[in-house]
């Protein structure tokens, strides 16, 4: 039985849903690392915490890569917090987005505690998943340069493959308004409930949804909540929607933004916004990352897109290339949710080899090519 596998049980029995379980993971996080002798250092983001521990003995000229994860997850069943093994999966809530990740990543950690060929910073924050928060603590870090770095992984989900680019995320909240009337006659009135409907299947055609890349075969538009009425005997003269739009690199969010407000009728409440994320794949870290991960994973490690968000743009955004790195799995956010414990293995492994394989050999980083998003905008 694995220490990975261990820790990533120990970390999905904590419902890291809600502060006080993120307290207890945070708490056992720190409990491990002091156990191999690695300090801990804990400060408070938002009332919740942070960690940030370093290891490795390599001096200033070995490249510095910092390696992040979360401790929050979305809300769950009770069930879903009980871990359970089958055969290699690994179920649970946060089992692959991404306590599985954060388990190799402090296990690496251990691994590399006291080599002279690396220097590596950890960083664990609590607050990845929530889309409200004013501030970010990984944005806060990075611009108070606790996380200044050569290379930074975020360890996502990605199958083993190296996410080069993800989407950016635009969280509109919209409202609609309508004309009331009596229930027993509609057609004096306006619904603003089907006004709203109409609003989402026009964004869902405007001329940015059928845009494509290379990476992403489109963006995704999803309606999270519709509200409207407050009888039902009323036709209700106010809807209000809430639209999670997942833009491609290369696309415009303010176009965007203005796109919708300029359909008939939509008022643009309030807008949540998160860059994508992209970095070139032939960067000498994600080369050497992907070489790294093929290796261990024993087949071909590909340069890939998410649709998900990424933090890793808070590095990007500071100049310091950063990608998605993350075990084999499924089902994240959803009521089966589960992670392969020998890919979080691999994923262990090939954190390992890639460090220990940057002394003289990342020093070529301005040589990596100066390609840029392209996207295909029938706009």
């Amino acid at each position: 039985m694995t220490d990975e596998r261990l820790i990533a049980e120990r970390l999905v029995a904590c419902d890291s849903s809600r502060p006080e379980g993120i307290e207890e993971a945070a708490g056992f996080v720190s409990g491990w690392l002091a156990s191999r002798g690695i300090e801990v250092r804990r400060s408070i983001h938002g009332d919740l915490p942070v960690l940030i521990a370093d290891a490795g003995a390599g001096g200033p000229e070995v490249p510095r890569v910092v390696f992040h994860g979360h401790l929050d997850v979305v809300p769950g069943k009770a069930a879903q917090f009980e871990p359970v093994i089958d055969g290699d999966r690994l179920i649970g809530r946060g089992t692959y987005d991404m306590k599985g990740g954060l388990a190799a990543m402090l296990c690496a950690v251990g691994d590399l505690v006291d080599d002279p060929t690396a220097r590596v910073r950890l960083v664990v924050v609590p607050d990845e998943e929530s889309p409200d928060v004013d501030s970010r603590s990984t944005d806060d870090l990075v611009t108070a340069g606790l996380l200044n770095c050569d290379f930074a992984i975020t360890g996502e989900p990605t199958e083993l493959h190296v996410g080069v680019e993800a989407k950016g995320v635009l969280l509109l909240d919209l409202e609609v308004a309508g004309k009331s009337a009596h229930g027993s006659t509609p057609w004096l009135g306006e619904n603003a409930a089907l006004r709203g409907l109409d609003v989402f299947r026009a964004i869902e055609s405007l001329p940015f949804a059928r845009a494509s890349s290379e990476t992403f075969d489109r963006p995704s538009i999803n309606l999270g909540r519709i509200a409207a009425g407050d009888a039902p005997n009323r036709v209700p003269d106010l809807c209000q929607l809430s639209v999670d739009i997942r833009y491609l690199p290369g696309q415009d969010a303010d176009a965007i933004k203005a796109a919708v407000a300029a359909i008939d009728g939509v008022e643009l409440v309030k807008a949540f916004e998160r860059p994508p994320a992209w970095v070139s794949k032939s960067d000498p870290f994600v080369v050497a990352l992907r070489e790294s991960a093929a290796r261990a994973g024993g087949g071909e490690a590909l340069s890939v897109g998410r649709d998900g968000a990424s933090d890793a743009i808070a590095f990007l955004q500071a100049g310091i290339p950063a990608v998605e790195f993350g075990p084999v799995g499924g089902g994240h956010h959803g009521p089966e949710e589960w992670v392969s414990l020998n890919s979080i293995t691999a994923m262990r492994n090939a954190l390992g080899t890639f460090v220990r394989s940057l002394p003289g050999r990342a020093s070529n980083a301005s040589e990596a090519s100066v390609d840029t998003p392209t996207v295909s905008d029938p706009s």
